[in-house]
């Protein structure tokens, strides 16, 4: 079992307080941390961080006040990393394609099994994990290029495509010799020792950074 700083976090969020709390029973039964919210303000005002473990909402689609659409997408304004299993009652099979649409992992109808449900909790915690460790990559790759001067920012940028210092030089209006001692604390600053694990770094942490 993973430890306490490791384990998921699963949020039930359903304002039926029998249902929620029967689903809270269940996850707990299979070794899940879970925390119920009996509402979707209940839900933003406790403002969960995402756990390094990884975690999932499993969210009523309709619920009083903010609906369980309208949550997904002021989660998705403020780029979540919460990945999202809807619950539908009978006639809500329109709205449930709207949210997989928007980005939800699955939707379950109710009254659904045990399994199906665990099936989907379970694929929507390992997506959170995926999320969070790219993210850790985005970050950490944006850290270390953080550390470059803006010249050498600019002379990173030219090696990564593949440009020769000589054609750095003839770019930027610098000497030679210039663009060699750049590219040497370039490479100092950011570990890394040629053009192409450089480019890996700038597209880990910007996917356009090359364009």
């Amino acid at each position: 079992m993973n430890s306490p700083v490791e384990q998921p976090v699963i949020h039930v969020i359903d304002d039926e307080a029998p249902f929620r709390r029967s689903l809270l029973f269940l996850l707990e039964s299979m070794g899940w941390q879970a925390v119920g919210h009996e509402s979707a303000e209940a839900f933003l005002e406790a403002q969960p961080p995402f756990p390094p473990g990884g975690g999932c909402l499993v969210l009523d689609i309709r619920m009083p006040r903010i609906s369980g659409l309208e949550l997904q997408r002021r989660l998705q304004a403020v780029d979540s990393a919460f990945p999202i299993v809807f619950m539908t009652g009978h006639g809500d099979v329109e709205l449930a394609v709207q949210a997989m649409k928007a980005g939800a992992v699955d939707f379950l109808q109710k009254p659904f099994k045990d399994h199906l449900f665990l099936d989907a909790v379970e694929r929507a915690v390992q997506l959170s994990r995926e999320r969070y460790a790219t993210t850790r990559r985005h970050q950490e790759a944006q850290a270390i290029l953080g550390r470059l001067s803006a010249r050498e920012s600019e002379v990173a940028r030219l090696l990564a495509q593949g440009l020769a210092n000589k054609e750095v030089a003839g770019i930027l209006n610098i000497s030679d010799n210039t663009v060699h001692v750049h590219r040497q604390h370039v490479m100092e600053k950011t570990g890394t020792s040629s053009a192409a694990e450089l480019a890996r770094l700038i597209l880990r942490a910007d996917p356009g950074g090359l364009d």
